[in-house]
């Protein structure tokens, strides 16, 4: 996995609550087993004609918007359990997902697979969608080490939580595998003894 410790980003925002994963990588689309490729069909039914066109009202298909961060509504990515809809976003070039709540699922699946679920209050959640409408580019710090998310435009902050071991791994850019492989020499040190 790639390492993250601070972004500095314009966010897309998707200013819609109850997002399931089923809205964010449909259901038909599940056939592979590697990370690639899911990034075409991310949010496929609200992108896209059924002839296959984008819908030039849907923010990601909107040019004024970029970045690596999304920001979404409340409770998102509820629904089924679908390591799926992270390999999406991430595959779309995002590497963290701002919202005021998030399914457990879906946080466990995105932290496993090095995507950053950020969980702020609602009302910096409103403040975000309004530095965005001020300002399309207006970017955020995303500060994993100090967990804080800062919007640029008006210098506010609010710090979040992220599990400790979890917030390692991002940093260091470990799956579950790496972290036990970066632990051999404790491991042989521990069998000695």
């Amino acid at each position: 996995m790639k390492k993250f410790t601070k972004l500095t980003s314009a966010i897309v925002p998707l200013n819609i609550e109850n997002i399931d994963t089923d809205q964010i990588i449909p259901a038909r689309f599940l056939k592979a087993t590697t990370r690639e490729g899911f990034g075409e069909n991310l949010f496929r039914d609200w992108r896209y004609e059924n002839d296959n066109s984008p819908k030039a009202d849907f923010v990601l298909n909107d040019p004024t918007y970029s970045g690596q961060i999304l920001v979404a509504g409340k409770n998102f990515g509820c629904g089924s359990s679908r390591e799926h809809a992270a390999w999406a976003i991430q595959d779309a070039g995002f590497d963290a997902v701002i919202s005021s709540f998030f399914a457990d699922i879906f946080k466990g699946n995105a932290l496993n697979n090095g995507l950053l679920p950020i969980q702020v209050s609602e009302e910096f959640l409103a403040q975000i969608f309004n530095a965005v409408e001020n300002d399309a580019k207006s970017p955020l710090v995303v500060d994993l080490e100090n967990q804080t998310v800062t919007i640029v435009e008006t210098g506010k902050s609010e710090g979040f939580e992220i599990n400790p071991y979890k917030k390692s791994c991002l940093i260091n850019g470990y799956d579950d595998i790496d972290f036990i492989l970066a632990q051999k020499g404790l491991i042989e040190e521990f069998e000695k003894s």
